[in-house]
């Protein structure tokens, strides 16, 4: 279901699934074609596209799959891979005329990467910029307070607006979203600040707000609440908080029922009691939500 107002880029071309990982060993490019339309046919405007340590060393395969996706659909893609060397592979590969123009995207631009700058003497392209870490001292330090993230937003915005000519609506920053079940610090809560802060910037005004919201659900109990999984419940209610403060991009499976749910929704009422918790007590409050709960099948729900 489509949220007004909300894109999707698909990232189910990635063997951080087991079924892509399957059609990746296996070569299977028709099946890879199939995956990129059915992510399209499901609302994508865009295909993230990964195959994987692969990509550093076999440029020929890379290149295969990009030509060959770029032959089933005509959408951009996005290519993810944080190395100058490999997306110059990925740049000249893709043609923009099979996506009736549009540029792709560079996923991701760093503060600590800005060697991949370079990348602008291939092609036009737009960037996502990762807002996770910050360059300090000439070390790569992780960003954990909404100040930092900020602070690497609107430096490397500078950047690409006066040094290469992007408009802000080329640039989506990604606020990292981690997984909610091992998150001890705040992180969560820290990205939906984040979030509402590069928002209302008036020097970020015009750039998207993103992050991978497969990622939120990693390992939670495969159990349902009202017929849908706990896991896709709690990338709605992460989706819940963050739309109304900007979050405009969505890096997922495009065929999940993304939706904003009602107030008295109790995975909701989770996540915010959570979120103003920390540590073990954040930890505790997320484990009554699925205690009464009995799981469907063993094990924790992990990508497929």
């Amino acid at each position: 279901m489509a949220i007004p107002g909300v894109g999707i880029i698909g990232d189910r071309i990635n063997p951080g699934f087991k079924t892509t990982k399957a059609l990746l060993e296996a070569e299977d490019i028709p099946g890879l074609q199939a995956l990129a339309v059915r992510q399209v046919q499901s609302g994508a405007w865009c295909i993230d596209v990964t195959i994987g340590p692969r990509g550093y060393k076999d440029s020929h395969f890379l290149t295969e799959v990009i030509k060959a996706l770029q032959a089933a659909v005509d959408v951009p893609l996005c290519f993810d891979y944080p190395d100058k060397a490999v997306q110059e592979v990925c740049l000249k590969a893709y043609d923009p005329a099979k996506a009736k123009g549009r540029k792709p995207l560079v996923n991701s631009l760093a503060e600590t990467r800005l060697e991949m700058l370079d990348l602008f003497k291939i092609r036009p392209f737009q960037v996502v910029l990762m807002a996770s870490e910050r360059l300090e001292d000439g070390a790569a330090k992780s960003n954990k307070l909404t100040s930092e993230v900020l602070g690497v937003a609107k430096r490397m915005s500078a950047i690409l607006t006066r040094d290469h000519g992007l408009s802000r609506g080329d640039m989506f920053v990604d606020v990292t979203i981690h997984s909610l079940i091992s998150d001890l610090e705040g992180l969560t809560k820290m990205a939906l600040e984040a979030i509402h802060t590069i928002s209302n910037d008036p020097e970020l005004k015009g750039v998207h707000i993103m992050g991978g919201l497969t990622n939120i659900g990693n390992m939670m109990p495969p159990i349902k609440f009202d017929g849908v999984s706990l896991r896709q419940m709690v990338e709605n209610a992460f989706l819940t908080l963050a739309v109304p403060l900007g979050f405009d991009t969505i890096m997922g499976t495009p065929w999940n029922n993304f939706q904003i749910l009602q107030e008295d929704n109790v995975v909701l009422k989770t996540l915010k009691d959570f979120n103003e918790l920390q540590g073990l007590n954040a930890m505790r409050r997320l484990r009554q939500l699925w205690s009464q709960k009995q799981p469907e099948a063993g094990g924790m729900t992990a990508r497929q």
